[in-house]
């Protein structure tokens, strides 16, 4: 069997989220599993610089995209031995500073960027002297294949199976109607069975549509799109096609998140020797320039972007209180400019117990999932979320809001049974969280041998990503 995943990032070539450490990883665990697996990118311009090893494969093919006729070339490297990753070349699309926007606004021509991208692959496809046996598409950006192909717009293709992995239902690729004419799609299509939506283009609703068969990132999000509350405005859709709807939880690459082997914490710890957590601890106070002093104190923290989904809104209202309990506090994240503002101000007025960098450091974040006691996951709605499975493999606890892969990942403390791995709260409210905090926190400073005993709990759950590429696996086989 043949898979060739589409994508518009992927670790560690093209980066700005979870999606990319999907589409990073899964590949190699299914051909772990006997798939032939290949992954396709846009040429972006930091893969230019990344020094990969790169050979061009096809040089100027040719497609229409709307009234214009333009070219494009396919590039080749690897992410493993075994694992090709084609690249479609255009410069006036990707050679950009970011994937899909600055800081402050999303490209105005994205629509055009990923309609362009959609028929490269295609028109690369039918023109490669090698074949696919499925299509594993990933959110709106590549959410047009399915589309095309069951239009019959590339008849060679026709017997290639897709799938579309919805990873975010909060980001649909949603465009003004004259958007549409870029597609050359059939009009008939731009209705209410089609792509059309409030009266806009939606890339994602066609995937939905016309894909062979859905994912979700967990079984609880794949339940939750279905409700107005979570679907965006698609949960009637995601109802009329729930039967070809799946949540399969995403996996951990344990060869990078292991406390046993993380070459970037202080020193390499297990759960059956747990003194090096505390090295890591005073590591990171000192790291972020906190008293070691303070060692003693439950050191809570978050790795996160900082924007309303991540539950920021339910945070604020309770760091003064925090600080009064003496907790000491790490965030590292950038997102919205006012959260970003209104985190830096409170820190600065307890410069002895709370610190926020506002960037993303991949060796800080493992320096923080290794060192906390505590990762607060409080979000609004989470589609599975890997840091509290990070966390949970550290023995750092995750307080963490009941929802999508949230849910699914973390057992709550239950003090009758003396079973659990974190730590839950289920009205979405900053009252709920401080309660759920103030709950660990007692387990934190009371119940010192129940905590320990938590700890080796959460280290000894399994994630990994064999599972999930298990699941894959019999589902490919399915189509």
């Amino acid at each position: 069997m043949r898979v060739l995943f589409v994508t518009s990032e992927a670790t560690p070539f093209a980066r700005t989220g979870g999606l990319a450490e999907f589409c990073g990883s899964l590949p190699i665990y299914l051909s772990n599993q006997g798939i032939n697996t290949d992954i396709i990118l846009p040429f972006y311009r930091c893969i230019k610089e990344g020094g990969y090893s790169l050979k061009l494969v096809i040089e100027k093919l040719r497609l229409g995209l709307g009234w214009r006729w333009l070219n494009f070339s396919v590039f080749q490297t690897y992410l493993k031995e075994n694992i090709r990753v084609f690249l479609i070349e255009k410069d006036e699309f990707f050679d950009r500073s970011f994937l899909y926007g600055t800081e402050k606004e999303e490209y105005f021509d994205n629509a055009e960027r990923f309609i362009f991208f959609t028929k490269a692959v295609l028109n690369f496809i039918e023109h490669y002297n090698e074949s696919w046996d499925i299509i594993h598409c990933h959110d709106w950006q590549t959410a047009l294949i399915p589309v095309y192909l069951k239009q019959n717009f590339y008849p060679q293709l026709n017997s290639i199976k897709t799938v579309l992995t919805l990873h975010n239902l909060g980001y649909q690729g949603i465009f003004p109607s004259e958007t549409f004419s870029f597609t050359n799609l059939p009009a008939n299509l731009f209705s209410i069975n089609g792509l059309e939506f409030f009266g806009q283009i939606n890339f994602l609703k066609g995937g939905i549509i016309f894909a062979d068969f859905l994912t979700t990132v967990s079984p609880t999000y794949a339940k939750e799109i279905q409700t107005p509350h979570y679907g965006f405005g698609l949960d009637g859709v995601l109802k009329i096609y729930a039967h070809k709807l799946k949540g399969i939880l995403n996996g951990v690459d344990y060869t990078i998140w292991n406390p046993e082997i993380d070459p970037y914490i202080a020193i390499n710890y297990s759960n059956s020797n747990l003194e090096g957590k505390k090295i890591c601890k005073e590591d990171l106070l000192a790291t972020c320039g906190l008293p070691i002093d303070l060692k003693e104190r439950p050191l809570l923290a978050m790795v996160s972007r900082l924007v309303e989904q991540k539950g920021i809104d339910i945070l604020l209202p309770i760091l003064e209180r925090l600080m009064q309990k003496g907790v000491c506090l790490i965030i590292l994240g950038q997102g919205n400019k006012y959260y970003e503002d209104t985190l830096k101000s409170i820190a600065a007025a307890y410069p002895n117990q709370m610190k926020v960098e506002i960037k993303f450091d991949n060796i800080l974040s493992h320096k923080i999932i290794a060192g906390a006691d505590m990762l607060l996951m409080p979000s609004r709605y989470e589609p599975c979320g890997l840091a509290q499975m990070y966390a949970m493999k550290y023995g750092t606890i995750p307080i963490v809001h009941h929802t999508g892969g949230l849910a699914d990942t973390v057992i709550d403390v239950n003090s009758e049974e003396k079973i659990g791995t974190g730590f839950k709260f289920y009205d979405y409210t900053a009252k709920a969280f401080l309660e759920a905090i103030e709950h660990a926190l007692f387990y934190f400073e009371q119940k010192k041998e129940m905590w320990y005993s938590l700890m080796q709990e959460a280290m000894r759950c399994d994630f990994s990503w064999e599972k999930s590429a298990h699941e894959y696996l019999l589902l490919y086989q399915s189509l």
